[in-house]
Formats: C-alpha cells, structure tokens, sequence
C-alpha cells in the first residue's frame, strides 16, 4: 500500500510531465498497463519506450490530477486530464480514470478508462 506521501511524489512527476521519470521510480519491473480493454503492456521498460513514443510525437503536454483521488488499501484511482499540443497545431484534450494496484511502494498494474473519441486531434480554439 503507498503512503500518501509516495502518491503525492508520483503525481508531482506527472504533473512536471517527467511521465518518463515517473514510469521509472513509480513502476515494477514486470508492472502492466491497460488502455481499456486493450490488451496490456508488460514491463515498465514497455511503459518507457510508450511514454518516449509519445512524448515524441508531441509539441507540449500538460498534466493535471483533478482531486479527489481514491485510495482503498493496495488500490488507488486517479483522475488525470491532459492536454496534447502536435506539431501541425490540433490538440487533444483527455481526461481518464487511472486504475491501480500498488505493491509497496509502485504499481504494479494499471488499467486506464477515457472515452476513445477524445484522441481524436482539434482545432485550436481560437
């Protein structure tokens, strides 16, 4: 089970966009991720090489946790929203419910739930 300061320390990395960083001192080595219902990722170097991948894509990110977040024993859920800025000038604005099972002090498995639709890039409003 995390204490509240590890949860409060792994939100700061996101929210600094160290999504990276925070994969490395958050995650277990044989840890998964789950979007949806997609089959999961295994292996937080699989976690990094995704993040790098998407970092990669983008022009800027933002991260924020929208409070509260939940903690059941070994089980937290954050509400994340980001914001994707691309190079042509579209963003991606989403917002997704985290679902963990820590051990210790990382996590272990996490499943993400968003609305598909909101990957889709916009305009820029103006």
């Amino acid at each position: 089970m995390p204490t509240a300061e590890t949860l409060e320390r792994f939100i700061a990395r996101v929210e600094e966009n160290a999504h990276v960083e925070a994969v490395e001192e958050f995650y277990t080595a044989g840890s998964t991720m789950q979007e949806n219902q997609a089959p999961p990722r295994v292996g937080r170097d699989a976690h990094i090489a995704n993040e790098r991948r998407v970092l990669a894509l983008a022009r800027s990110i933002t991260s924020q946790c929208i409070r509260p977040l939940f903690v059941s024993g070994d089980r937290v859920v954050i509400r994340w929203a980001f914001s994707f800025e691309w190079p042509d000038g579209t963003v991606t604005r989403m917002e997704e419910l985290a679902y963990q099972r820590w051990e210790g002090e990382r996590i272990a498995e996490e499943t993400f739930f968003y609305d598909p639709a909101q990957r889709i890039p916009r305009l820029r409003a103006a």
